[in-house]
């Protein structure tokens, strides 16, 4: 089965690992303890009140919690791409066949289109952003790992 290329995720450590998790939790938590709050809460305030309240709540737990199940999610698709490519990658070379000005985002860098080969699996194409550096020129040849299972790559 051939899949479409995919980059690995940004490894993460078993510390930043947690770190991550903790504040991903952090942030699904509040919108329900206030909902719990408001509904619970002795009838002291007005209907009005009481209804701003609701909804604001209700908008902030399925904000929290979609941001917060993302980013868990980000956190966990991480960590197995690290498993997945140091238990069964294969060592390979990717080619840089075009470079452009990436310009997206806070940190400009450079769009590399690159033609991964290696033994084990088909060479393919891929495209990937990496900070702006003189050596990355058409032409130049850098480290890669793949798990040939799924084309799923890092760039070393």
């Amino acid at each position: 089965m051939t899949s479409t290329p995919r980059e690995a995720e940004v490894r993460l450590g078993p510390i930043g690992a947690l770190l991550c998790r903790l504040v991903f939790l952090a942030i699904c938590l509040p919108g329900p303890v206030l909902l719990a709050g408001t509904v619970t809460m002795d009838p002291l305030r007005s209907r009005a009140d009481f209804w701003g309240l609701l909804a604001g709540d209700v908008l902030m737990t399925i904000v929290g919690a979609g941001f917060g199940v993302w980013g868990l999610r980000l956190v966990t698709r991480s960590r197995r791409d690290a498993h997945r490519l140091s238990a069964a990658s294969v060592a390979a070379t990717a080619e840089i066949l075009a470079v452009a000005n990436h310009l997206g985002g806070e940190d400009p860098g450079l769009d590399l289109h690159l033609r991964i080969s290696g033994p084990g699996f088909a060479t393919f194409e891929a495209d990937t952003i990496r900070a702006d550096d003189p050596a990355l020129v058409p032409g130049a040849v850098l480290a890669a790992v793949v798990d040939p299972a799924d084309r799923l790559f890092r760039i070393t």
